[in-house]
């Protein structure tokens, strides 16, 4: 495998990270800046750099690279499989009745069964249930299909975000990459670093990823009230204080974060569903726990594997970069250290992670972990 870097930020010119070599037929991922995505030029930019090249958009809270986290910037990794090959689909969910779990479950029936060892998946992250759409993905995998990825953010601006195939980023697009090859090999983990603090709570009234009450009282209401002076930096604030939830139907506990509030209800919407009856407590970090978690999820990846991985696809979440802030290549450098010379690395901050939890196969969405997916051929 054979990959190129490079590096742009506003007003200036794209430089190399790492050797400038002339790749055949690449996979060409572009994560950046939603502002700077919306440059009208931006694809015909890239394919300039890329002719052959298979180019694909995503909007980012910050961007991943082999040796830092780019910020206000977008950041290329163009790779020339040998061995393996790859096929891209596409799904746009901005002009229809939207149906995440249908929409996951349409996006991953595109492609050939036949020989599909992976798919990575770069979704939209404005309106789309991230819980349903992982769902939705999961009930077409029949053959152990490891599914990873993560949706596109904004930064704090909750905005808009844009994806896109071998076209200018657009609203509402999701983009799916399935990978085949004989000799291809994948492995994957994640790691929170998140600690469970204060009361636990009930469930009380919810719906899909609307929560409005908790031991029947306003959900929001309880919330400002943790967050005292900070409640007036909502929804943002609330990243570094996400809720740790319990159902009865999932042996493992999952983090969700919350995305927007309703002032009008007195409710908060998350990144994925949260069922009645759940069990809900807030959790904190620190900057060590944060980075100790992403080390664990590099060593946990390379268990089992039999040959070195080539590329590292990191997706961490908006709410790890936020409790980093100056510090936010901490997470990024305990990884490349684990994964020592020979791996490139790609990836973004997200509004929500999507992986299996380790040691299981149907792919759920995740808040404030950092998943790594390690490829070779």
């Amino acid at each position: 495998m054979k990959t190129v870097q490079l590096v742009k930020h506003k007003n200036q010119d794209w430089t190399y990270v790492g050797e400038n070599i002339v790749l055949h037929n690449p996979l060409v991922l572009v994560f950046g800046n939603r502002l700077l995505l919306e440059n009208p030029s931006i694809y015909k930019e890239i394919k300039t750099l890329f002719p052959d090249g298979h180019i694909v958009f995503g909007s980012a809270c910050a961007e991943i690279s082999s040796r830092t986290v780019n910020e206000n910037s977008i950041t290329i990794t163009a790779m020339e499989f040998e061995k393996s090959q790859f096929v891209i689909k596409t799904s746009n969910v901005l002009h229809t009745d939207l149906d995440s779990f249908k929409t996951g479950n349409d996006l991953i029936k595109q492609f050939s069964a036949k020989g599909l060892k992976y798919v990575f998946v770069v979704s939209e992250g404005s309106f789309i249930n991230g819980s349903q759409l992982t769902k939705g993905m999961s009930a077409s995998n029949k053959d152990n299909l490891l599914i990873t990825g993560g949706l596109c953010g904004d930064d704090t601006r909750f905005e808009k975000t844009l994806a896109s195939y071998n076209e200018n980023p657009k609203e509402g697009e999701l983009v799916a990459i399935g990978f085949y090859g004989e000799t291809l090999e994948v492995s994957f983990s994640i790691h929170g670093g998140w600690t469970p603090f204060g009361p636990e709570r009930t469930v009380t009234k919810s719906d899909g990823n609307i929560l409005y009450e908790l031991d029947g009282q306003p959900a929001l209401d309880l919330y400002k009230n943790y967050l005292g002076d900070k409640a007036k930096d909502l929804p943002g604030a609330a990243l570094l204080y996400p809720m740790n939830v319990k159902s009865d139907d999932e042996e493992q506990s999952i983090v969700r974060s919350i995305l927007n509030i309703n002032e009008e209800e007195h409710a908060v919407v998350l990144a994925g569903d949260i069922k009645e009856n759940s069990k809900v407590q807030l959790m904190m970090t620190n900057v060590d726990n944060i980075a100790n978690a992403s080390e664990r999820a590099a060593k946990q990846a390379l268990v089992h594997r039999k040959n070195k991985p080539e590329i590292a696809f990191l997706v961490s979440c908006i709410g790890r970069k936020l409790v980093l802030d100056q510090r936010v290549e901490e997470e990024v450098e305990e990884v490349i250290e684990v994964l020592g010379e020979g791996a490139t690395v790609s990836g973004f901050y997200s509004y929500g992670e999507i992986a299996p939890f380790h040691g299981e196969i149907a792919c759920q969405l995740h808040n404030q972990t950092m998943t790594i997916t390690l490829i070779s051929e």
